[in-house]
């Protein structure tokens, strides 16, 4: 890359170390700069909603957040059962997480594996009789807060938009999280 390419990806900062201003060279225009900040209002907020959400379920139930999450989205799967693949890539855990958060409900009872039927290479994490029975009591406490921290203040119409927007976008696609389990059939 020439030095003039270089300079123009570069990013010149003052003489006193103060970030360049919005449409300055080397900086985001001002249109740029704002988008990028509602962005990253829009995604921290977001976290910090889920954060919530799973802190009131486990405030609840007396489980970490981890293990929460991984209750409801086999509580949501067919059959209550999921390959550690999906699990992993919906819920973003490293695939040594996942086992570790595995490992956990199934020392809890909550959680067994399962080979598949079809594949060898693959085992499903699906919930046990008990912990069909703690997913259901999450998913009522997670529910309840969704309601409360996130209906009530936008409304219903408001809420289907939220989601909706996803939808549009192509995010969360409202499939059922173990719609791989139909492989096994």
């Amino acid at each position: 890359m020439g030095e003039s390419q270089q300079a123009a990806g570069r990013v010149e900062w003052s003489a006193s170390g103060e970030c360049p201003k919005a449409g300055s060279a080397g900086s985001p225009s001002a249109e740029e700069a704002e988008l990028l900040q509602r962005w990253s209002t829009l995604a921290a907020g977001f976290r910090e909603l889920s954060d919530q959400l799973l802190g009131d379920a486990q405030r609840e139930i007396g489980l970490p957040q981890s293990l929460l999450e991984v209750l409801c989205f086999l509580a949501t799967a067919p059959e209550q059962a999921a390959p550690m693949r999906l699990v992993a890539q919906t819920l973003g855990f490293s695939t040594a997480g996942t086992t570790g958060v595995v490992d956990k409900l199934a020392d809890a009872g909550l959680v067994e594996r399962r080979p598949s039927r079809s594949d060898r290479r693959v085992t499903y994490a699906a919930l046990t009789p008990q912990g069909r029975e703690t997913a259901t009591a999450v998913a009522r406490v997670f529910a309840d807060s969704v309601r409360r921290r996130v209906v009530q203040p936008l409304g219903a119409e408001g809420f289907a938009s939220f989601a909706g927007a996803f939808a549009t976008l192509g995010l969360g696609n409202g499939s059922c999280p173990g719609d791989a389990a139909a492989e096994d059939s």
